[in-house]
């Protein structure tokens, strides 16, 4: 008596049928299709053990069932995406999804570099700095209206320059008489100290510190012999080509201060009445 070869599900004899080997049983046709075939994500049908079958993540298909959402082409043998779980050919991806570059109204392709901007879409090769025609790519650029720049260019171009060094301002810098400086080159006249955040003054249009404008121009107090600026709200007393602090106009005798009083000259003296009624 021969031995039983039965399908392992149905235990119907295999002899003389066509099987399938499956977890190291053996299955008739029909049991196999139930237990193991994949239903096509399209027509929910079984994809039968002799159908060809095709899947994208997770989700298989007859052949015939693998097909564009819109134009209904076989994506078989054709590059294609998904949008929302619908399968479509490029064709119709680009037709509906894809943005078109502004520079040479073709279409962005699905996968391909490019660059977006101000709601803008340009292909990488396409999105080049507008005087040296080169692509920008991922560098850094500046818009000038409807113009884009790499940053060399722009700086060359518009980037205003220092009026000492004549090299370009990139960012910070000083005014001064309307016109730009680097912080580092705007410095005193005298002592070429910087003068960015400090108080200062100018003579013949150069600027100069405090200290050195009143040890260059300014009158000297009579008094102690110090610059008299009238910077910060200094006051001071001047009477005929004499000049003097208001703290230094005091009587030279007994050091009372003149502010406001009537003095007397007296050669290189300033008197108060009372000593000069002691005279």
């Amino acid at each position: 008596m021969s031995e039983r070869f039965d399908c392992d599900n149905c235990k119907e004899s295999l002899y003389g049928r066509k099987y399938i080997q499956a977890e190291d049983n053996p299955y008739c046709i029909p049991c196999y299709d139930t237990l193991f075939a994949n239903t096509c994500e399209e027509c929910k049908e079984l994809i039968g053990h002799d159908a060809r079958e095709l899947f994208y993540e997770d989700r298989h298909y007859h052949e015939h069932c693998f097909r564009c959402f819109r134009c209904d082409r076989s994506l078989a043998d054709e590059p294609f995406t998904s949008q929302e779980e619908e399968l479509l050919c490029n064709d119709c991806y680009c037709n509906e999804f894809s943005s078109k570059c502004v520079a040479c109204d073709e279409i962005v392709m699905p996968g391909t570099r490019k660059l977006e901007y101000g709601g803008s879409t340009w292909h990488e090769t396409c999105f080049i700095c507008n005087s040296c025609k080169q692509p920008i790519g991922s560098k850094a650029f500046i818009p000038d209206k409807d113009d884009y720049y790499c940053v060399p260019c722009y700086e060359s171009k518009f980037a205003p320059r220092c009026t000492r060094c004549k090299q370009v301002l990139a960012k910070g810098g000083v005014t001064y008489r309307d016109e730009p400086w680097h912080k580092e080159c705007f410095v005193c006249t005298g002592c070429k100290a910087q003068l960015a955040g400090q108080h200062f003054t100018s003579r013949d249009e150069n600027p100069y510190c405090l200290k050195c404008f009143g040890n260059l121009y300014a009158k000297k107090c009579d008094a102690c012999s110090k610059p008299i600026t009238g910077f910060g709200g200094g006051k001071y007393i001047s009477f005929e080509d004499r000049q003097w602090h208001q703290a230094c106009f005091i009587c030279t005798r007994c050091s009372t201060s003149l502010v406001g009083k009537g003095f007397f000259p007296e050669r290189d003296e300033i008197l108060c009445r009372d000593c000069n009624s002691d005279l």
